[in-house]
């Protein structure tokens, strides 16, 4: 029988032990710290926040200052149960820490707030120095193997390393399943489950669409800006947004289709509608369709086209509206180019599926918020164990406002675990 060691060392002290240093993570450490009590702060990694160093392109978009309806309409997943959290700890109060934390912070297009140096790792040292401050106990390279529970308590954490590390309250913000490169390899799960918690289906989520339609391909590299983008089942629209959106190798990406994918269903055939011109009805259109030929009606279809795409989409947009590109644009019917109009409306794209967790930003779905309490985040089936940030069943659109959902639940498992 193999004995483990047991590590209880402050006497008297009732201890917190938070497992994952990321976003939630050190949040929650932080929060936890304002109570007295000795707080550990374990990570696997060789560092703290090591996804933040990869969130916004290595710029870190730390939350989103936008007003509160606009924060809760972004929330793609029991926004409801976010109440307690959000209003306890908003975004106004993330940037406040941030700033005074030594970390100056810049708002951008979309309410978007990033660090002023446009460097993540400015984020973590913020949080690092505070850490730090409030006498956390910080230790890298632990990895937790499992939970110790005893009577429907939790009493400590089982570490890889062969010894319990004892303590009376638990949060674990061990994260999802992307990004498995930075340690999110899923312990969090199979924990809650060991359990007693129910698990949601995880799948990712803000990711790029696979694409049935060859021709995507052939735009590779291509952004285009300024366009609607919507989903449809066929029976009704899941998605509808504005903005950029990038042609891949595979199929598409950029923030609208992440932001899509947040809706998509993989049981729905779906389809992407792409709106190339959506500041003109299909009448306005078509007068500038008709402007245009006229002064080009002696070229050629694939020719006359400069004013309207980038050359790159083209011969694209030739294929695909079924018009011979070696015809005079003084003999395209009137028919032919209300036809092409409606394409320009609407060009179809076959989602076939998501890329997986390695490209997802989120995972959707995790542990049950049926089995937690909103308002401290404790487990409802075992005492002194509470869950944050995006292990739960919690996701939103791009923009920061999921790393808002981390900072928010964190900051509440920590007060909770006072």
């Amino acid at each position: 029988m193999k004995f483990l060691r047991m590590e209880r060392q402050d006497s008297g002290l009732e201890r917190v032990i938070v497992v994952g240093g990321g976003a939630s993570g050190m949040a929650a450490a932080l929060s936890a710290s304002d109570s007295g009590r000795k707080v550990f702060l374990l990570e696997k990694n060789e560092k703290l926040g090591k996804k933040l160093y990869i969130t916004g392109k290595g710029r870190c978009n730390v939350t989103n200052a936008a007003d509160m309806e606009t924060m809760f309409d972004s929330v793609c997943t029991n926004a409801k149960f976010l109440y307690s959290a959000f209003y306890g700890y908003d975004n106004r109060a993330v940037m406040e820490f941030l700033e005074n934390a030594g970390c100056p912070l810049k708002t951008e297009r979309g309410d978007r707030v990033f660090p002023r140096s446009d460097h993540a790792s400015d984020v973590t040292a913020a949080f690092q120095r505070e850490l730090k401050k409030r006498g956390v106990d910080v230790r890298l390279g632990t990895e937790v193997s499992g939970l110790c529970v005893k009577e429907g308590r939790v009493t400590g954490v089982r570490l890889t390393k062969g010894s319990v590390l004892e303590g009376e309250r638990v949060i674990l913000c061990t994260g999802g399943l992307s990004y498995p490169a930075t340690g999110s390899t899923g312990d969090g799960y199979r924990f809650a489950e060991e359990t007693g918690h129910r698990l949601v289906e995880r799948r990712p989520a803000l990711v790029p669409f696979n694409i049935a339609e060859e021709w995507c391909g052939r735009l590779t590299g291509l952004s285009l800006r300024n366009i609607s983008l919507v989903m449809t089942n066929g029976k009704k629209n899941l998605y509808e947004g504005f903005g950029e959106m990038l042609f891949t190798h595979f199929g598409v990406s950029g923030p609208l289709v992440l932001s899509a994918s947040s809706y998509y269903d993989k049981s729905e055939n779906i389809r992407l509608l792409i709106d190339l011109k959506p500041a003109m009805d299909a009448e306005q259109l078509d007068r500038r369709l008709l402007r245009d030929f006229e002064e080009n009606q002696k070229k050629q279809f694939k020719n006359a086209l400069g004013g309207l795409f980038p050359a790159k989409l083209i011969p694209v947009m030739t294929e695909l509206s079924g018009i011979d590109p070696e015809k005079k644009v003084n003999e395209i019917t009137r028919q032919e180019r209300r036809d092409f109009g409606k394409l320009i409306k609407s060009i179809p794209l076959t989602v076939t599926g998501t890329r997986g967790f390695e490209e997802a930003v989120i995972t959707k779905g995790g542990v049950s918020v049926k089995d937690v309490n909103p308002s401290t985040l404790e487990s409802k089936k075992v005492k002194g164990l509470y869950f944050a940030g995006e292990l739960l069943d919690l996701d939103a659109l791009t923009g920061g406002f999921n790393l808002q959902i981390a900072w928010s639940t964190g900051h509440l498992a920590g007060i909770g675990a006072m």
